[in-house]
């Protein structure tokens, strides 16, 4: 076990190599400040989407501000070599490792940490009987919401999505003077082709979003809930992202493929719970958000082009919108057949038109008669942050 420890903490020998990592500032800066509660932070989200990378971020902001490396843990749980041991166990590995007092604080990051049987246990146990500071990845929220009770009052929640417009130009390590600004429009038109998934933003790679999908669909979906026809699956996914910022009609999905509605209620919530896809709700009463089709939009517009191809443009930057304001809980507005993108929880209406797109003035009628705090029509990335800081 030790080699297999030190492999994963190399900063425990002055061997941390972080020149690979990209900041992402913001969200570090969140994370970092979750220092000051004793909470185990959980970020979740797709396979793929930085969540590691984002573990390893925060490891490096703890070495540079002088914490004691020895202090710091890092390891995946889906570790072949150590499928054996318990998380208690390989804690206690490493408190004799680098013997450290039980009273001794440590800081662990625990990537996938639903990998491991009986987690939320071990989590509960480290929390309330050790001196820890805990980080945990999951890319699967089912296993998550099934086993949380036990945590309860214990953990805060961060979902970790794709790459934004300016995250992707630093990525791509471009940079925009103010006095070309007008070279925003061809980049931002560049982004929602290619999306937010760190690794294909950086290498262009296709074979990489079909690997990530087929990964998805068959150790997330198949495995876990023993699905065993993949390719219902395959074409369940592939009419979901043709879908991407429309109403979605369950009976009429189930009719193509020839399952029942229940069965397509079911892998419905797969695909969700794994994060490839995110459902919206009519805004209205309880019952109406309850018995009216949701809304979908995939987790990556980069995905979502990869199947469908580069089209409805219009569509896909709603779908970009949905990405950035989802923390805001947005429900979507539908009256009289005329419907508008987006209502947020605390009441900002949102339309998406991309570029020069025009509301209907039936949309602009409803548009300026809900009721709302705040109104925006937004067009481009800037009138998003706009809204945003607003």
């Amino acid at each position: 076990m030790e080699n297999i420890l030190y492999r994963y903490n190399p900063w425990w020998e002055n061997d941390f190599n972080s020149e690979y990592l990209i900041e992402r500032e913001g969200l570090v800066s969140s994370l970092i400040n979750e220092f000051g509660n004793n909470q185990i932070v959980i970020l979740t989200g797709l396979r793929r989407v930085g969540k590691t990378s984002m573990l390893k971020l925060i490891i490096k902001k703890l070495i540079e501000s002088n914490y004691n490396p020895k202090q710091i843990f890092y390891l995946s749980m889906d570790e072949y070599l150590l499928k054996d041991s318990n998380i208690l166990e390989i804690i206690e590995a490493y408190r004799k490792l680098q013997k450290l007092k039980t009273k001794e604080k440590i800081y662990l990051f625990l990537d996938e940490i639903t990998f491991k049987k009986d987690f939320e246990i071990q989590l509960k146990n480290l929390y309330d009987n050790q001196n820890v500071k805990i980080f945990a990845s999951s890319s699967n929220s089912a296993i998550l919401e099934d086993k949380k009770a036990m945590l309860t009052g214990r953990t805060i929640n961060y979902e970790i999505l794709p790459l934004t417009y300016n995250e992707y130009l630093i990525f791509k390590k471009i940079n925009i003077k103010k006095t070309d600004n007008h070279l925003h429009e061809s980049y931002f038109l560049e982004y929602l082709k290619t999306g937010g998934i760190p690794e294909f933003v950086l290498t262009d790679n296709f074979e990489y979003l079909k690997n990530l999908i087929n990964d998805i669909i068959y150790k997330d979906i198949a495995a876990i809930h023993n699905v065993r026809d993949i390719s219902i699956l395959q074409d369940f996914f592939l009419l979901l992202m043709e879908r991407t910022g429309k109403k979605l009609s369950i009976n009429k999905i189930a009719s193509i493929l020839s399952i029942s509605s229940d069965t397509a209620h079911r892998y419905l919530n797969y695909f969700s719970r794994t994060y490839l896809i995110h459902l919206v709700k009519k805004a209205g009463k309880t019952n109406e958000r309850i018995l009216s089709a949701n809304k979908i939009y995939a987790a990556d517009i980069g995905i979502r082009n990869y199947f469908t191809g580069f089209r409805d443009k219009g569509s896909i930057f709603e779908n970009y919108v949905f990405l950035r304001i989802k923390h805001l809980n947005p429900s979507y507005i539908y009256k009289n057949k005329i419907e508008i993108d987006f209502i947020t929880e605390n009441k900002t209406l949102i339309e998406a038109k991309f570029h020069k797109e025009k509301l209907s003035d039936k949309q602009q009628k409803l548009f300026d008669e809900t009721d709302a705090n705040k109104k925006y029509i937004v067009r481009n990335d800037s009138d998003i942050t706009k809204l945003l800081l607003g």
